[in-house]
């Protein structure tokens, strides 16, 4: 492991002189093969050079004379590490038992490359829990009470992706209706959308187009991702940036109603997949009893308002920070877990694992021609059976089944041959 590591805000500034020895989005990758397309569109994206070394995704990290290669476990590791010391300086004392959330969509290989860089920093990892349902015990939903079904939309816009999860509260128990994540948007689509806008007024005022220069974008990069957060808050933000250009230093300031309108078109991205989630899950706007907004960018009062809009009648819990309700509610379940009572709800919240992907069995028709056929949909509480009959000609005496699984749209992708 190479010498000198900086993690989480010094690391993300520090940015614009070490581009190429910066791993970001390290999430993306954990727990895939280098040939996995998410993989690969990680690797067209990061700055960081991505190799294949035995068939698994590594970061060259160029540190002295010789290159460095470090697998994404160890760069959660360090993550884990540092949240560990964070954890510790807060409380005063020793922390080692830890819940983990993981997005609703992660397969078993990259919860448990998770669970592993967290117990390699250190954790004892009490559970991994989806982060809808951490979401929904953070606000005590399904807790108060047992009886009747309610809908509940979870809205979480991060920094690098969005999504949309309905569930339906029973009597303490969640359930998946539908999930929808897209990782073309996110926070870091709002501030390159402003940072464009600072490189225009830079051209207008100073005649220079910085637009194709990596280490002045990123530096305008930062001061946009600031202004944005101020601009949550505030009317207007003042962007400094020293030394932009050819020593010329930089100042702008960008009013909250100029954000929103260099954003429409993204923040309409963002809320578009609500609708089609709601009409995949069989329910209108008027069914959901309660929206849970969380995830940094949904701090936007634009994004919020739009929100509202779409659910007039509906109760928007937006009271804890959106960037923390997802910790707290891991927090809450750590407290059920460890029997600390007092830290939250009196009874446990079961979490009943489904699947996130919908299974089928091929099959061949009359004229030989493949058929695949859901066995189970996506959202399916597990374990779960299902009756299917299958027909064959002649005496057999061994049959085989290829099961597969299907994310969305895409290609069935073999799971299993039994």
């Amino acid at each position: 492991m190479y010498g000198l590591h900086i993690v989480g805000i010094a690391a993300k500034q520090g940015r614009v002189r070490n581009a190429a020895n910066t791993v970001v989005k390290v999430k993306q990758v954990l727990g895939r093969s280098f040939d996995d397309p998410e993989t690969q569109i990680h690797r067209k994206e990061t700055k960081c050079q991505v190799v294949n070394k035995a068939e698994k995704p590594y970061y060259e990290i160029t540190a002295g004379d010789h290159p460095q290669y470090v697998a994404p476990e160890d760069v959660a590791k360090l993550v884990f590490h540092k949240m560990k010391e964070t954890a510790q300086s807060a409380l005063g004392s020793d922390v080692t038992e830890a819940v983990i959330t993981v997005p609703f969509e992660f397969a078993h290989a990259q919860k448990h490359a998770l669970r592993e860089a967290a117990e390699a920093a250190g954790f004892h990892v009490l559970r991994l829990i989806h982060e809808p349902a951490a979401a929904l015990l953070a606000y005590n939903i399904g807790q108060e009470c047992h009886s009747g079904k309610s809908h509940v939309l979870v809205y979480k816009l991060g920094g690098t992706s969005l999504s949309v999860t309905v569930l339906q509260v029973n009597g303490g128990m969640f359930r998946v209706l539908s999930t929808h994540t897209d990782h073309s948007i996110g926070g870091e689509s709002f501030t390159q959308a402003l940072a464009q806008h600072l490189a225009a007024e830079f051209k207008r005022t100073f005649k220079h187009d910085v637009s194709s220069n990596a280490r002045a974008m990123l530096k305008l990069m930062n001061g946009a991702d600031m202004a944005k957060h101020s601009l949550s808050t505030l009317g207007s933000a003042n962007c400094f940036v020293d030394s932009l250009h050819d020593g010329i230093d930089f100042e702008c300031n960008v009013s909250r109603a100029r954000f929103e309108l260099l954003c429409s078109s993204l923040f309409n991205k963002s809320i578009q997949p609500i609708r089609a989630l709601l009409e995949k899950a069989g329910l209108s706007a008027s069914s959901i009893n309660k929206v849970v907004l969380c995830g940094g960018s949904a701090r936007i009062p634009r994004l919020q308002q739009m929100i509202r809009e779409m659910f007039p009648d509906v109760e928007l819990l937006s009271s804890a920070p959106p960037d923390e309700v997802i910790a707290v509610g891991a927090a809450l379940e750590a407290g059920l877990l460890v029997g600390r009572d007092g830290l939250g709800p009196e009874e446990e919240s079961v979490t009943v694992d489904v699947s996130a992907t919908d299974i089928l069995v091929k099959e061949l028709d009359e004229t030989g021609a493949e058929v695949f056929t859901v066995l189970l949909p996506s959202g399916t509480p597990l374990p779960a059976r299902r009756h299917h009959i299958l027909s064959g000609g002649g005496q057999l005496s061994s049959l085989c089944l290829e099961i597969y699984q299907r994310i969305v749209r895409e290609e069935p992708e073999k799971l299993a041959k039994v």
